[in-house]
């Protein structure tokens, strides 16, 4: 595997308490850096001390926002290695990121021996703490200086690295949910598959909205119907109904979820019955209202499932499994997070361990 050229901090910094570890706060001392010139292709990756990204005010990503990145996680197992939960799907989602964004794709085996070697060489910053990680964000910016809308010829590829604390330091508490009426996320033809930065800046202002109301997470709607879920919050989501995972299929507006994607695969692997397919929030209302609506769930890096105990619509709510994680969104947040910091079985293959 490619091995690259590391220019080591001078002064190493402190490791934070892992009592107190706030997500995205704390960064690690070392970064990865490749860039991309037009001609050359992608060149000159290296690992070097964190630290400011130097930029022109014109640069392309300021103006027309052309970027994509990444999200996945290094864990501690019981023997003391590192370890990483399928981080080859990562280097191809944003690789899909990157077509739908105009941005040169990444060579899959350089990517991944970059971040690979990057958590390698910032190993003691991976926490040991139950429930705790190192957060990897890989991005890709366009670094042109030019005005004008159009693809940029440069771009910079980074990856840093952060120690993040445990999601549910104090037990899993299920989260309100409000399905939003009037704005949309994304609309199929658009950039709602990718990871991109305007998918979310384009979500805060809902955010806010449901906050202010009681509520920690949006639902949102298809942007053309306006009445099929893609997809909650940040997060993929899944609905139990009756005997079936009912979860909206991927129809170019809804995030591939690598959690999601692993959530279905194991669910096919207990025999349980599993449908990807639009489902309208009338349907979940009143299934809810029915009593056939028996749990609902995120999927995600961050917090790997997150129960939905309470729903809301207008003037409709719905409170689900008594507003208490279910035994089936239970199994899966066992299962997964099991497998991740490998006190579980990996009968899938999933684990990369360094």
């Amino acid at each position: 595997m490619k091995e690259y050229p590391v220019q080591r901090a001078a002064v190493l910094k402190p490791k934070p308490d892992p009592d107190t570890l706030v997500f995205g706060k704390t960064f690690t001392d070392h970064m990865f850096i490749m860039d991309y010139t037009a001609g050359q292709g992608w060149h000159d990756g290296r690992i070097v001390p964190y630290g400011p990204l130097a930029l022109e005010p014109s640069a392309m990503v300021l103006h027309y926002a052309q970027e994509v990145f990444e999200g996945l996680k290094a864990y501690r197992g019981p023997d003391g290695g590192v370890q990483l939960f399928r981080p080859m799907e990562n280097v191809r989602r944003i690789n899909s990121s990157c077509e739908r964004m105009c941005i040169p794709p990444l060579p899959e085996e350089d990517a991944l021996a970059a971040i690979e070697q990057l958590v390698r060489l910032e190993a003691d910053w991976v926490p040991s703490k139950p429930g705790t990680s190192l957060y990897i964000r890989p991005f890709i910016i366009a670094t042109t200086p030019s005005l004008g809308v159009h693809a940029a010829h440069d771009y910079l590829f980074c990856i840093i690295t952060c120690p993040v604390g445990a999601y549910y330091a104090e037990g899993i508490n299920p989260v309100k949910i409000y399905v939003e009426n009037e704005d949309v996320r994304a609309v199929k033809g658009g950039t709602g598959y990718t990871k991109c930065g305007g998918n979310y800046a384009a979500s805060i202002r809902a955010g806010e909205r449901a906050e202010q109301n009681g509520y920690a997470q949006v639902l949102w709607l298809d942007g053309v119907h306006r009445k099929y879920i893609e997809e909650v919050g940040s997060m993929n989501v899944m609905f139990q109904v009756g005997d079936t995972v009912l979860t909206p299929e991927l129809t170019g507006s809804v995030l591939p979820g690598i959690t999601r994607k692993s959530c279905l695969e194991l669910l096919k692997s207990w025999g349980l019955k599993v449908e990807e397919r639009l489902i309208t929030a009338q349907e979940l209302f009143d299934a809810g209202a029915d009593g056939t609506l028996k749990e609902a769930w995120g999927t995600g890096t961050a917090a790997v499932i997150s129960p939905i105990g309470e729903m809301g619509w207008g003037d409709r709510h719905v409170v689900v499994n008594g507003g208490k994680i279910g035994p089936l969104a239970q199994r899966l947040y066992d299962t997964l997070t099991g497998i991740q910091w490998g006190t579980r079985p990996d009968p899938f293959g999933w684990v990369v361990k360094l």
